[in-house]
Protein backbone atom coordinates (compact mmCIF):
# COMPACT_ATOMS: atom_id res chain seq x y z
CA UNK A 1 0.00 0.00 0.00
CA UNK A 2 1.53 3.20 -1.13
CA UNK A 3 0.87 6.64 0.82
CA UNK A 4 -1.34 9.34 -0.28
CA UNK A 5 0.59 12.48 -2.35
CA UNK A 6 1.45 14.94 0.22
CA UNK A 7 0.77 12.70 3.27
CA UNK A 8 1.97 13.27 6.90
CA UNK A 9 4.41 10.91 8.03
CA UNK A 10 5.67 11.66 11.70
CA UNK A 11 8.47 9.44 11.81
CA UNK A 12 11.72 9.50 14.08
CA UNK A 13 14.79 9.40 12.15
CA UNK A 14 15.66 5.90 13.54
CA UNK A 15 16.81 3.39 11.71
CA UNK A 16 18.25 0.49 14.09
CA UNK A 17 19.87 -2.65 12.97
CA UNK A 18 17.58 -5.12 15.15
CA UNK A 19 16.81 -9.09 14.23
CA UNK A 20 12.92 -9.70 13.87
CA UNK A 21 11.88 -13.09 15.27
CA UNK A 22 11.17 -15.49 12.26
CA UNK A 23 12.22 -12.88 9.61
CA UNK A 24 15.89 -14.91 8.96
CA UNK A 25 19.08 -14.80 11.05
CA UNK A 26 21.19 -11.51 10.07
CA UNK A 27 19.40 -8.07 10.90
CA UNK A 28 18.93 -5.61 8.00
CA UNK A 29 19.43 -1.77 7.99
CA UNK A 30 16.54 0.54 6.27
CA UNK A 31 17.21 1.89 2.93
CA UNK A 32 18.16 5.15 2.39
CA UNK A 33 15.54 7.50 2.10
CA UNK A 34 14.48 11.03 1.17
CA UNK A 35 13.67 13.14 4.04
CA UNK A 36 10.90 15.93 3.91
CA UNK A 37 10.70 18.28 7.13
CA UNK A 38 6.96 19.18 7.39
CA UNK A 39 5.67 22.39 9.47
CA UNK A 40 3.79 22.57 12.21
CA UNK A 41 0.60 22.34 12.71
CA UNK A 42 -1.31 25.04 14.22
CA UNK A 43 -2.26 24.62 17.83
CA UNK A 44 -3.76 26.80 20.96
CA UNK A 45 -1.57 27.13 22.99
CA UNK A 46 2.85 27.47 22.71
CA UNK A 47 3.07 24.83 25.11
CA UNK A 48 2.73 22.10 22.69
CA UNK A 49 4.98 19.46 20.58
CA UNK A 50 5.37 21.92 17.89
CA UNK A 51 7.61 23.67 19.76
CA UNK A 52 10.02 20.91 18.85
CA UNK A 53 12.48 21.04 16.52
CA UNK A 54 14.72 18.47 16.89
CA UNK A 55 12.85 15.36 15.55
CA UNK A 56 15.38 12.85 14.87
CA UNK A 57 15.50 12.59 19.14
CA UNK A 58 15.69 8.93 20.29
CA UNK A 59 15.90 7.45 23.48
CA UNK A 60 19.30 6.97 25.03
CA UNK A 61 19.18 3.25 25.34
CA UNK A 62 18.51 3.17 21.48
CA UNK A 63 21.53 3.64 19.09
CA UNK A 64 20.55 4.64 15.90
CA UNK A 65 23.13 3.00 13.07
CA UNK A 66 24.61 5.16 10.71
CA UNK A 67 22.97 5.54 7.23
CA UNK A 68 23.74 7.56 3.88
CA UNK A 69 22.88 10.96 4.06
CA UNK A 70 19.19 11.79 3.64
CA UNK A 71 18.09 14.86 1.26
CA UNK A 72 15.96 17.50 2.71
CA UNK A 73 13.58 19.54 1.64
CA UNK A 74 10.61 21.73 2.60
CA UNK A 75 7.05 19.73 2.73
CA UNK A 76 3.81 22.07 1.81
CA UNK A 77 1.50 22.94 4.61
CA UNK A 78 -0.97 20.30 5.24
CA UNK A 79 -4.81 20.63 6.23
CA UNK A 80 -5.42 18.80 9.46
CA UNK A 81 -7.34 15.52 9.81
CA UNK A 82 -11.18 16.19 9.01
CA UNK A 83 -12.99 16.57 12.25
CA UNK A 84 -9.31 16.33 14.79
CA UNK A 85 -7.79 19.09 16.69
CA UNK A 86 -4.83 18.43 18.27
CA UNK A 87 -2.32 19.95 20.33
CA UNK A 88 0.21 19.42 17.05
CA UNK A 89 3.31 18.09 16.18
CA UNK A 90 6.70 18.35 14.14
CA UNK A 91 8.24 15.91 12.34
CA UNK A 92 9.69 14.23 9.16
CA UNK A 93 7.90 12.61 6.33
CA UNK A 94 10.08 9.53 5.20
CA UNK A 95 9.52 8.04 2.13
CA UNK A 96 10.25 4.08 2.30
CA UNK A 97 11.75 2.13 -0.91
CA UNK A 98 9.75 -0.73 -0.43
CA UNK A 99 6.12 -0.65 -1.60
CA UNK A 100 5.11 -2.12 1.47
CA UNK A 101 2.54 -1.48 4.50
CA UNK A 102 1.63 1.81 6.53
CA UNK A 103 1.66 1.40 10.21
CA UNK A 104 1.05 4.28 12.75
CA UNK A 105 2.82 3.66 15.98
CA UNK A 106 1.35 6.34 18.41
CA UNK A 107 3.43 6.33 22.20
CA UNK A 108 1.08 6.99 24.51
CA UNK A 109 0.79 10.72 26.45
CA UNK A 110 3.89 12.86 26.31
CA UNK A 111 6.21 14.13 28.91
CA UNK A 112 5.23 17.36 28.79
CA UNK A 113 1.37 16.85 29.75
CA UNK A 114 1.81 17.26 33.74
CA UNK A 115 3.15 20.79 33.04
CA UNK A 116 -0.21 21.95 30.50
CA UNK A 117 -3.42 21.22 32.10
CA UNK A 118 -5.16 23.47 30.50
CA UNK A 119 -4.24 22.24 27.29
CA UNK A 120 -4.80 18.48 28.12
CA UNK A 121 -7.76 18.90 29.45
CA UNK A 122 -9.20 20.70 26.84
CA UNK A 123 -12.42 18.71 25.72
CA UNK A 124 -12.84 17.08 22.07
CA UNK A 125 -14.66 14.43 20.45
CA UNK A 126 -14.08 10.76 21.30
CA UNK A 127 -16.85 9.49 19.32
CA UNK A 128 -20.22 10.80 19.81
CA UNK A 129 -19.21 12.09 23.21
CA UNK A 130 -16.38 14.44 24.41
CA UNK A 131 -13.17 13.66 26.57
CA UNK A 132 -10.23 15.43 27.51
CA UNK A 133 -7.32 15.87 25.17
CA UNK A 134 -4.72 13.58 27.07
CA UNK A 135 -3.60 13.00 30.18
CA UNK A 136 -0.52 12.45 32.18
CA UNK A 137 -0.12 7.87 31.92
CA UNK A 138 1.42 6.83 35.09
CA UNK A 139 4.43 6.04 36.68
CA UNK A 140 6.50 3.25 38.25
CA UNK A 141 7.38 4.02 42.33
CA UNK A 142 10.46 4.56 41.56
CA UNK A 143 9.67 7.44 39.22
CA UNK A 144 9.83 6.02 35.40
CA UNK A 145 7.57 7.08 33.76
CA UNK A 146 4.84 5.93 31.49
CA UNK A 147 5.53 8.21 28.39
CA UNK A 148 8.96 7.59 28.87
CA UNK A 149 8.44 3.67 28.37
CA UNK A 150 5.61 4.21 25.59
CA UNK A 151 8.76 6.45 23.73
CA UNK A 152 11.39 4.09 24.02
CA UNK A 153 9.72 1.16 22.80
CA UNK A 154 7.82 2.71 20.24
CA UNK A 155 11.29 3.93 18.56
CA UNK A 156 12.34 0.43 19.31
CA UNK A 157 9.15 -0.52 17.57
CA UNK A 158 9.98 1.49 14.26
CA UNK A 159 13.32 0.81 13.71
CA UNK A 160 12.19 -3.04 13.71
CA UNK A 161 9.21 -2.76 11.23
CA UNK A 162 11.24 -0.35 9.16
CA UNK A 163 14.13 -2.04 8.84
CA UNK A 164 11.44 -5.29 7.26
CA UNK A 165 10.39 -2.27 5.02
CA UNK A 166 7.42 -0.83 6.51
CA UNK A 167 6.77 2.84 6.25
CA UNK A 168 6.36 4.29 9.86
CA UNK A 169 3.91 7.32 10.96
CA UNK A 170 4.59 8.17 14.55
CA UNK A 171 1.55 10.39 16.03
CA UNK A 172 4.19 12.53 18.42
CA UNK A 173 8.21 13.17 17.14
CA UNK A 174 9.76 13.91 21.42
CA UNK A 175 9.07 12.79 24.82
CA UNK A 176 9.43 16.43 25.87
CA UNK A 177 6.16 17.97 24.23
CA UNK A 178 2.23 18.08 24.88
CA UNK A 179 -0.53 15.97 23.40
CA UNK A 180 -1.17 15.39 20.54
CA UNK A 181 -4.76 15.00 21.39
CA UNK A 182 -6.77 11.56 21.54
CA UNK A 183 -8.36 12.82 18.31
CA UNK A 184 -5.34 13.84 16.27
CA UNK A 185 -3.99 10.61 17.40
CA UNK A 186 -6.77 8.73 15.69
CA UNK A 187 -6.62 11.11 12.32
CA UNK A 188 -2.98 10.64 11.70
CA UNK A 189 -4.01 6.94 10.93
CA UNK A 190 -6.78 7.79 8.95
CA UNK A 191 -5.22 10.36 7.13
CA UNK A 192 -2.36 8.35 5.92
CA UNK A 193 -5.01 5.09 5.15
CA UNK A 194 -2.83 3.10 7.68
CA UNK A 195 -2.70 -0.35 7.53
CA UNK A 196 -3.00 -1.09 11.22
CA UNK A 197 -2.40 1.47 14.55
CA UNK A 198 -0.91 0.29 17.85
CA UNK A 199 -1.02 2.58 20.63
CA UNK A 200 1.95 2.22 23.09
CA UNK A 201 0.54 2.03 26.84
CA UNK A 202 0.95 0.59 30.13
CA UNK A 203 -1.06 0.40 33.12
CA UNK A 204 -1.27 1.95 36.48
CA UNK A 205 -2.69 -0.35 38.75
CA UNK A 206 -2.24 -2.11 42.77
CA UNK A 207 0.09 -4.30 43.47
CA UNK A 208 -0.29 -8.29 42.44
CA UNK A 209 -2.36 -6.74 39.53
CA UNK A 210 0.16 -8.02 36.64
CA UNK A 211 0.50 -8.76 32.93
CA UNK A 212 -0.28 -6.77 29.76
CA UNK A 213 -4.00 -6.29 28.25
CA UNK A 214 -4.41 -5.20 25.28
CA UNK A 215 -7.24 -2.68 24.09
CA UNK A 216 -10.15 -3.60 21.14
CA UNK A 217 -12.87 -1.69 19.75
CA UNK A 218 -15.78 -2.23 20.25
CA UNK A 219 -18.28 -2.47 17.06
CA UNK A 220 -20.31 1.13 17.62
CA UNK A 221 -21.98 2.25 14.71
CA UNK A 222 -21.02 4.57 12.36
CA UNK A 223 -17.69 4.41 14.08
CA UNK A 224 -15.44 1.02 14.66
CA UNK A 225 -18.37 -1.51 13.14
CA UNK A 226 -15.84 -1.62 10.20
CA UNK A 227 -12.66 -2.08 12.03
CA UNK A 228 -13.59 -4.20 14.95
CA UNK A 229 -13.30 -7.13 13.72
CA UNK A 230 -9.67 -7.06 12.07
CA UNK A 231 -8.55 -5.35 15.29
CA UNK A 232 -9.56 -8.00 17.32
CA UNK A 233 -7.51 -10.26 14.95
CA UNK A 234 -4.50 -8.18 15.44
CA UNK A 235 -5.14 -8.35 18.91
CA UNK A 236 -5.30 -12.19 19.13
CA UNK A 237 -1.92 -12.63 17.08
CA UNK A 238 -0.42 -9.76 19.33
CA UNK A 239 -1.48 -11.98 22.65
CA UNK A 240 0.13 -15.18 21.18
CA UNK A 241 3.16 -13.16 20.44
CA UNK A 242 3.91 -11.28 23.39
CA UNK A 243 3.92 -13.67 26.35
CA UNK A 244 7.65 -14.92 24.63
CA UNK A 245 8.85 -11.31 25.73
CA UNK A 246 8.76 -12.49 29.76
CA UNK A 247 4.78 -10.33 30.43
CA UNK A 248 1.95 -12.73 31.02
CA UNK A 249 -1.64 -12.14 30.11
CA UNK A 250 -3.28 -9.87 32.86
CA UNK A 251 -4.60 -11.19 35.68
CA UNK A 252 -6.91 -8.55 36.87
CA UNK A 253 -8.31 -7.39 33.50
CA UNK A 254 -9.89 -8.13 30.58
CA UNK A 255 -10.50 -12.32 29.50
CA UNK A 256 -7.29 -13.73 28.93
CA UNK A 257 -4.98 -10.44 28.01
CA UNK A 258 -8.06 -8.83 25.64
CA UNK A 259 -10.42 -6.42 26.35
CA UNK A 260 -12.91 -4.55 24.48
CA UNK A 261 -13.60 -0.77 25.14
CA UNK A 262 -15.83 1.78 23.72
CA UNK A 263 -15.30 4.79 25.55
CA UNK A 264 -11.82 5.50 24.19
CA UNK A 265 -11.39 8.46 21.35
CA UNK A 266 -8.28 6.97 20.15
CA UNK A 267 -10.07 3.60 18.92
CA UNK A 268 -13.86 5.16 18.21
CA UNK A 269 -11.89 7.68 16.14
CA UNK A 270 -10.05 5.04 13.82
CA UNK A 271 -11.04 3.98 10.44
CA UNK A 272 -7.98 1.50 10.26
CA UNK A 273 -7.67 -1.17 12.56
CA UNK A 274 -6.35 -0.12 15.60
CA UNK A 275 -5.42 -1.41 19.04
CA UNK A 276 -3.65 -0.24 22.67
CA UNK A 277 -1.11 -2.47 23.73
CA UNK A 278 -0.91 -2.12 27.62
CA UNK A 279 2.59 -3.51 28.30
CA UNK A 280 1.93 -4.18 31.86
CA UNK A 281 0.98 -2.85 35.08
CA UNK A 282 4.09 0.25 36.20
CA UNK A 283 2.70 -0.21 40.42
CA UNK A 284 3.37 -3.50 40.81
CA UNK A 285 7.14 -4.41 41.43
CA UNK A 286 7.51 -7.45 39.77
CA UNK A 287 5.73 -6.10 36.20
CA UNK A 288 8.35 -2.80 37.09
CA UNK A 289 11.34 -4.54 37.12
CA UNK A 290 10.26 -5.60 33.55
CA UNK A 291 8.82 -2.18 32.24
CA UNK A 292 12.27 -0.18 33.31
CA UNK A 293 14.62 -2.42 31.55
CA UNK A 294 15.86 -1.95 28.41
CA UNK A 295 16.58 -5.78 27.70
CA UNK A 296 13.00 -6.06 28.17
CA UNK A 297 11.48 -3.42 26.27
CA UNK A 298 13.87 -4.76 23.24
CA UNK A 299 11.93 -7.88 23.64
CA UNK A 300 9.00 -6.34 23.90
CA UNK A 301 9.45 -4.46 20.72
CA UNK A 302 10.93 -7.76 18.84
CA UNK A 303 6.95 -9.03 19.77
CA UNK A 304 4.98 -6.28 18.83
CA UNK A 305 6.68 -6.03 15.33
CA UNK A 306 6.70 -9.68 14.74
CA UNK A 307 2.61 -9.82 15.26
CA UNK A 308 2.78 -6.82 13.33
CA UNK A 309 4.27 -8.35 10.40
CA UNK A 310 2.38 -11.45 10.98
CA UNK A 311 -1.29 -9.24 10.81
CA UNK A 312 -0.26 -7.46 7.85
CA UNK A 313 0.94 -10.66 6.06
CA UNK A 314 -2.53 -12.13 5.95
CA UNK A 315 -3.82 -8.48 4.65
CA UNK A 316 -1.47 -8.85 1.86
CA UNK A 317 -3.50 -8.61 -1.53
Amino acid sequence: MRLPAGAMLLVLGLVSVVVVAGCGDEPRAAAPSTVLTVPSQPTSTATTSSSITTSSAVPSTVAPTTIAPATTATAPSLPDPPDTTSAGASGTVESATSAGFVVVIDPGHNGGNGSASAEINRQVEAGGFRKACDTTGTATNGGYSESAFNWDVSNRLAGLLRAAGVQVVMTRDSDSGVGPCIDRRAGIGNLVSADVAVSVHADGSGAGNRGFHILVPGSLPGFTDDIAEPSRQYARILREELPAAGMPPSNYVGSDGIMVRTDLGGLNLSDVPKVFVESGNMRDPTDAALLTSPEFRQRWAERIAAATLRFLSGRRP
